[in-house]
């Protein structure tokens, strides 16, 4: 992979510590490929210049004055890749499941911004190969990849693995091959960060994945049951099963 293939990567920073923005700035400044084209520091600022300029990659600090860095991305529109800054480590599930290439917490030196930068560079130079190559990219509004946390860890699950999602007391339950995983979210906000074309809500605890569905047969006059590929069965609500006609003709 080289750095002609990718051209220059323009970026944007949003940091609301003075201090922390010259530094990031200063570091930036020797790396060839990266060209810094605006800075901010709240999030209202940083929702208006990603709008306007539509950037590569954005530099997203989690605690700005206004919004939040995941409040910035969960508003936009347009897609850059994200690293997300910030002094607190706790937000580092969320930044991930957000998709976020790399979270640093500060201070951070040169040495880790470089190993960052690296991720970044793999990860654009991939989706430009995958465009000339592949066809149009996937839809990049929506996650590859969930971070679950499992026997004490936090681990990446791939979206397309996820059979299906259960709401329980405190959290979800992330079903995956023989997989079963925690999630500190609710159904509603896990659904609105899917892709709907692949998950649908069956029922009020219930999320699946069309991907790994076996069947769907009638179980009374209003409700569906789905039988999942693993052998597994939900039936489907009124409201569940009504989205499930409608997706299925």
């Amino acid at each position: 992979m080289s750095e002609s293939e990718l051209g220059t990567v323009r970026a944007i920073v949003c940091e609301d510590e003075a201090l922390a923005l010259r530094a990031m700035e200063a570091y930036l400044a020797d790396v060839p490929w990266v060209e810094v084209e605006a800075t901010a520091t709240d999030g209202r600022e940083a929702l208006r210049l990603i709008h306007k300029h539509e950037p590569d990659l954005v530099f997203l600090d989690v605690r700005m004055p206004g919004l939040s860095g995941l409040e910035v991305l969960d508003a936009l529109r347009h897609r850059p890749a994200i690293v997300f800054t910030t002094a607190f480590d706790e937000y580092a599930v969320s930044a991930f499941e957000h998709g976020a290439i790399d979270y640093l917490v500060k201070p951070f030196g040169r040495d880790r911004l470089v190993r960052t930068l690296d991720r970044v560079r793999v990860r654009l130079i991939g989706e430009a190969r995958a465009r000339g190559h592949a066809g149009p990219p996937a839809d990049e509004r929506y996650p590859s990849r969930i971070f679950v946390r499992h026997r004490g860890a936090t681990i990446p699950v791939a979206t397309h693995d996820v059979r299906r999602v259960e709401a329980v007391d405190g959290g979800l339950v992330i079903h995956a091959g023989e997989l079963r995983a925690d999630l500190d979210s609710t159904l509603g906000e896990l659904e609105s960060r899917l892709d709907p074309r692949d998950f649908v809500r069956v029922h009020r605890g219930h999320l699946v994945n069309l991907g790994h569905v076996a069947s769907i047969t009638r179980y009374d006059d209003r409700r569906l049951l789905v039988k999942l590929d693993d052998g597994s069965s939900i039936v489907a609500s009124r409201a569940g099963s009504q989205a499930l006609r409608a997706l299925t003709g």
